[in-house]
């Protein structure tokens, strides 16, 4: 019994970071788990970008619903969750991903979850579980299932190396470059192939 682990970020919807960086015209909030594999140490240097331009969860959200899907992310999906269950597990937090889980057809996702002040300043986040990627498939497999993950980031290799079957999807030259052993694919139809290719 498969049940296949997908990241959020880059592999179904475009980086959120990387849009609301443009919307801001704060260059800085650019960096993502691409750039730092250190993902509490990613955050907190956001939250203090956030607190020193009076930033706040509103001004995200207005970004975020402007935000669709990658071409053909829903329709690979779709097809993915006709024949295998299907997790979402993403380092993204609820009052984020909900609008953009509405426009991919409401799939499971695990995520995290931000502190937000009564004003709307984002005071901080907690974390699911620590390392919740690779600790969401562990537990998955404790429990009968043989996994399979793709991800595009530094934070996806736990649960991509864990799996039964692991792919990188539209990943950085760097990591495609320093970890060889994971087939490494930029379009949806070679990603489903592989993911029915380990199911057969």
């Amino acid at each position: 019994m498969y049940i296949t682990c997908l990241d959020l970020e880059g592999v179904l919807v475009p980086e959120i970071w990387i849009a609301f960086s443009k919307a801001s015209g704060i260059p800085e909030l650019k960096r993502t788990t691409r750039d730092e594999p250190d993902y509490d140490k990613l955050m907190r240097w956001r939250l203090g970008i956030l607190k020193e331009h009076h930033l706040g969860l509103k001004e995200i959200q207005e970004t975020i619903a402007t935000i669709d899907p990658l071409p053909g992310a829903k329709e690979f999906l779709d097809e993915l969750r006709s024949f295998t269950q299907v997790i979402i597990i993403s380092d993204t937090f609820t009052q984020f991903a909900q609008p953009l889980m509405k426009k991919l057809g409401w799939p499971t996702i695990f995520c995290n979850t931000l502190e937000v002040a009564p004003d709307g300043e984002i005071t901080g986040f907690r974390m699911r579980t620590k390392e919740s990627k690779l600790a969401t498939v562990k537990a998955l497999q404790s429990v009968g299932y043989d996994t399979i993950a793709s991800g595009d980031s530094y934070n996806d290799l736990g649960m991509i190396k864990a799996s039964k079957a692991g792919f990188l999807f539209r990943s950085t030259d760097k990591i495609k470059a320093d970890y060889p052993q994971f087939p490494a694919f930029e379009e949806y139809g070679e990603l489903l192939a592989a993911i029915k290719g380990v199911m057969e």
